[in-house]
């Protein structure tokens, strides 16, 4: 290899960096997929075809929360690998700093972020769901039933929600104010056209008080009724049936339940998890970049490799734990998620522009 060509040690280092980067995220996400399917054997009472349907949804789900992970353990390898061959010596020889070497493993791994975020718009982010009927024993229903919410200034009951055909079969909507009923819509049937629900056939009963008290109400039968405008299929099922949401739906729930003055807490929990948090990895990237010996005569190899996994281990289990108290409503969203992850790049990037060039 010749260092002297200028774009030959970016082109090497992402060549190296991608190889360990996918060994190792494909190694982890199958070896995940492959324990769950073993713990799970027993209550996959299906056919063989959809077993190996469950385990492309659970490698799918693996992949999902692992890449954080794969990122920085690619470093540490790519890393040691580089010191430990002596390779790294030799790029300082020719020139080339800290920040010039950290720059092609940053790219891959900002590129690899962008990619598990562009996965999470789609039906990516719902494998899990997918993997749970399949374990559930439950092809072909995904029926939500019993379903009661509120909705702007009116209170929704909805006897079943089928979101793949995304209709609503039965549907009351009601107005209370104080201990009145002023009003009720009924309909044996909604259907979603994409950005608001149709009720179909309808009946509006109003009531009318007088004196505070109910005196008559007056029938209506309407043929078409619009309402529950923003509320998706996906987006009522994961607020009533904890489902996963991807970023997309995550954020247009954000948005409603903020209209209603209805606590968000959970879908910001969610939001911040698969945009946010993940963010820890390429910030700890830096850090052990850094910090790592670049000499083997100054490494104790086994003494490193602990260490790091230690670390990244450590940070990820706190993470985890913070993102799960904010999902609880323990603590705000924004100080589980954003606060933490702002503090690692606050150090990261400490470390960046006060580390000296000079070989450690």
């Amino acid at each position: 290899m010749s260092l002297l060509n200028p774009s030959l040690h970016f082109r090497y280092l992402v060549k190296l960096y991608s190889k360990n980067l996918l060994s190792i995220l494909f190694g982890l996400s199958f070896a995940f997929a492959a324990i769950d399917y073993f713990q799970h054997l027993q209550k996959l009472d299906v056919a063989s075809n959809y077993q190996i349907l469950y385990i492309f949804y659970m490698w799918q789900e693996a992949l999902g929360l692992l890449y954080p992970l794969a990122i920085v353990f690619a470093l540490i390898m790519t890393k040691l690998s580089l010191v430990k061959n002596n390779t790294m010596g030799a790029f300082h020889a020719f020139g080339y700093d800290k920040k010039r070497l950290f720059l092609p493993l940053f790219t891959v791994s900002t590129l690899t972020y962008f990619i598990f975020l562009t996965l999470h718009t789609t039906e990516f982010s719902y494998a899990k769901d997918k993997a749970e009927f399949l374990l559930e024993n439950r092809l072909g229903t995904y029926d939500v039933n019993d379903l009661f919410f509120k909705y702007n200034d009116t209170f929704v009951y909805i006897t079943k929600l089928d979101p793949i055909e995304k209709k609503i079969k039965d549907i009351t909507i009601f107005k209370v104010e104080g201990y009145q009923v002023r009003y009720t819509i009924n309909a044996p049937l909604a259907t979603f056209d994409g950005e608001i629900w149709t009720a179909h056939d309808a009946t509006l009963k109003t009531h009318i008080y007088e004196n505070g008290e109910l005196k008559r109400y007056t029938v209506e039968h309407k043929e078409r009724i619009e309402t529950l405008e923003g509320y998706k299929p996906k987006i009522i099922e994961s607020l009533y049936e904890g489902k996963a949401l991807n970023i997309r739906d995550a954020y247009m729930t954000w948005e409603l339940l903020y209209k209603q003055n209805l606590s968000s807490d959970k879908i910001r929990a969610s939001f911040y998890d698969k945009v946010v948090v993940p963010l820890f990895s390429m910030a700890l990237l830096l850090i052990l970049f850094f910090k790592l010996p670049f000499h083997a005569r100054m490494m104790n190899m086994g003494g490193v490799i602990a260490l790091s996994l230690g670390v990244t281990f450590g940070i990820w289990g706190i993470l985890f734990g913070l993102s799960q108290m904010g999902a609880n409503g323990v603590l705000l969203p924004e100080l589980t998620a954003i606060l933490p992850i702002v503090l690692l790049w606050a150090y990261a990037m400490y470390i960046y522009f006060t580390e000296e060039r000079s070989l450690l």
